[in-house]
């Protein structure tokens, strides 16, 4: 269905451009998209890359069995399915301090990470468990503190004060992670019965 609608928008935007004469400047456009979607995807390649790398070393040293055992108890009410000391909690809590500081594109690698480990644990089902639900609500609705990418955009825009979006930020991530830990409770509540 998605795919029908996009050739139809594609083909009623080419016929727009043919009757109105405006085709060479849907070409121009076509081309510039196409050669920054290359950039993005290879900056963004790069990002993942470094980041998976930074993931493996603290695995390695120990640093997210630490993590993982320093926040258990706390996100062990929220992921009961999740056998205590499991690593996963150290790439949750990672995942979550990612966000955390702004850094989505290095959150991104860390949670994809943390959603194997989880289907793991499910047995490799094809269906979420509990714990995934449960986590991509948390990264969804992610606690920000230093929305990073909002203020080097308002920076790149010229803005005169751009951290000023630091504190409604706050308080918006901070409402959104409440209310989504409040949803996932009582779904998950509801599925029990």
């Amino acid at each position: 269905m998605v795919s029908a609608a996009f050739a139809f928008l594609m083909l009623s935007g080419f016929l727009f451009a043919a009757v109105n004469g405006t085709m060479a400047d849907v070409n121009e456009a076509l081309f510039q998209s196409m050669e920054q979607s290359i950039e993005l995807a290879l900056s963004l390649a790069g990002i993942l890359l470094f980041w998976t790398g930074v993931m493996k070393t603290a695995e390695g040293a120990g640093i997210v069995k630490a993590l993982a055992n320093t926040v258990q108890p706390l996100l062990g009410r929220l992921f009961p399915e999740i056998p205590d000391g499991h690593p996963v909690f150290g790439y949750i809590a990672s995942n979550m301090a990612a966000n955390f500081f702004g850094l989505g594109n290095a959150a991104t690698p860390i949670g994809l990470k943390t959603m194997r480990e989880l289907k793991k644990l499910n047995g490799d089902q094809d269906t979420a468990s509990r714990s995934m639900v449960t986590f991509l609500a948390l990264n969804t609705a992610a606690v920000t503190l230093i929305p990073t990418t909002v203020i080097a955009i308002s920076l790149k825009h010229g803005a005169s004060n751009p951290t000023d979006i630091i504190l409604p930020a706050l308080f918006a991530t901070v409402m959104s992670a409440f209310f989504a830990i409040l949803l996932d409770r009582y779904y998950a509540h509801k599925r029990i019965r």
